[in-house]
């Protein structure tokens, strides 16, 4: 009774129902999904491979057409959501599972801040168990192996784990599947001033947002982080004299204020359908996923024209080049100048694991290389080669798995559309001539910033050179 009374008072205003179980089972569950140390599931049955050890079938036995995953096959169960909690705790942002011809063993991988990892091997014989499971978990045709397929899974309908994963199925060589989970963990949006921006680009940000009408553009290639950094920005802006509209594919972060909108493009309700929508509902903001689309565009370019605060993205490598890339797809110069605020193009670094990294002095040579990277006035830094310059190499650590990096940071490059570069914009400027109005406006490019991080030990100019063309 005196338990009942205390999750009366935890749980008020709830509906439950009482179940009895031993008190081992539930600790036992509890650790199986959390990753509990302490006499937990886990740790007693070791590794994936001693999980694997408990499959029933062998590799004599196995039949390859053999579809067919039961709730009796505990350990695939087992196998697979240890697989998903693994990448959960390690902070993957994609599980690849990569099943090979033959009797190969089957390939698991998981791309941890932003470069894939081996995490383990899985004997050919089980390849179509797991994958089979996995579609079951996705509500996927476990029959149908000729077509690509996608779907969604809930992961708290098998775990008390609160993600989703978007799940891909693609026909491979050999009569085989390859499965790519998206890991779409739900959080918090980091606040802006914590998103490693330049005092400059900070400011020059700010400036933008809080106008009440015009378009703000966050630019880069998938994966690079503009979700994060537009939830940064609608997280600044976010008060209770606002309206807030947002259309999302998928919806990976929550805000309390916003009123976000999944698009279902497969039912014709898509990025463009919902701009129209808002437009009726009163927005005072509105942020749209992505500009895929002439219509989208355009639409995006007419709300901020009338009196509306309009965020969204695109998939281009730099900031001017979004201006010609938006010209190209039919926008009106002149509309497309008033209306535009400033592109932000970021991309995201691996950062030096703080734990190991490691101070040297460079040699000349390689000093001289950074500033010819920079390619700009690297004396406006305040940096001189002399012995008594250092920086931060990668050296590894059990923290950091032995690779010398640990998490990532962003890299960015702010274009504001002052008055030159709508003059620039008005007569369809080459992109060179829009970069170097930029600069002379106070624009750093990708380069110029990753350098800045470089200098200031987060980062090295290996990882820079990786994700930035120039």
């Amino acid at each position: 009774l005196p338990a009942r009374d205390a999750i009366k008072r935890i749980l008020h205003g709830k509906q439950f129902e009482y179940c009895v179980a031993l008190k081992d089972d539930i600790f036992k569950m509890i650790d199986l999904f959390f990753d509990i140390k302490a006499t937990s599931m886990l740790a007693e049955s070791g590794s994936i491979e001693e999980i694997l050890g408990k499959l029933e079938a062998s590799d004599e036995d196995y039949d390859e057409e053999s579809e067919s995953v039961s709730e009796e096959d505990s350990a695939i169960v087992q196998l697979v959501n240890k697989m998903i909690v693994d990448a959960y705790h390690r902070g993957a942002s994609d599980i690849h599972i990569e099943p090979r011809s033959g009797k190969q063993n089957a390939l698991v991988r998981f791309r941890v801040d932003g470069a894939c990892q081996v995490y383990q091997t899985i004997p050919f014989s089980y390849k179509r168990a797991i994958v089979s499971r996995i579609k079951i978990m996705a509500d996927l045709d476990i029959s149908e192996r000729r077509l690509p397929q996608d779907g969604k899974i809930k992961f708290r309908r098998f775990a008390p784990l609160d993600i989703e994963l978007r799940v891909a199925t693609i026909p491979t060589a050999g009569q085989n599947e390859d499965v790519v989970l998206r890991l779409l963990t739900t959080g918090d949006p980091i606040p802006l001033d914590k998103m490693g921006m330049s005092q400059r680009d900070y400011n020059a940000l700010i400036d933008m947002i809080t106008k009440p009408y015009g378009m703000v553009l966050v630019v880069g290639p998938t994966g690079s982080g503009k979700t994060t950094t537009l939830h940064a920005v609608l997280r600044y802006i976010n008060t209770p004299e606002k309206k807030i509209w947002t259309a999302e594919d998928p919806v990976e972060i929550t805000q309390d204020g916003l009123r976000q909108v999944q698009v279902m493009p497969k039912i014709g309700f898509d990025f463009a359908t919902a701009m129209r929508a808002f437009l009726r509902a009163d927005p005072d903001v509105i942020m749209v996923g992505e500009m895929r689309d002439h219509e989208t565009a355009a639409m995006g370019i007419e709300a901020s024209l009338t009196g509306h605060l309009v965020f969204s993205t695109l998939h281009t490598n730099s900031a001017p080049e979004t201006i010609t890339r938006l010209l190209d797809m039919g926008m009106d110069p002149f509309n497309f100048s008033d209306a535009l605020l400033g592109i932000l193009a970021q991309r995201l670094v691996r950062t030096l694991c703080e734990k190991c990294k490691e101070k040297y002095h460079p040699s000349r040579d390689e000093f001289e290389a950074l500033v010819r990277a920079y390619d700009g006035d690297f004396e406006r830094l305040g940096v001189k080669y002399s012995d008594d310059f250092y920086l931060y190499k990668a050296k590894g650590c059990s923290y950091c798995g032995n690779l010398g990096y640990r998490g990532r940071t962003a890299i960015h490059e702010l274009l504001v559309c002052t008055n030159e570069i709508k003059r620039l914009i008005q007569n369809r400027a080459k992109i060179e001539d829009l970069r170097l109005q930029a600069a002379k406006d106070g624009m750093t490019t990708l380069m110029q910033d990753g350098i800045r991080k470089v200098l200031e030990g987060v980062t090295d100019l290996m990882q820079v050179r990786k994700v930035c063309i120039r």
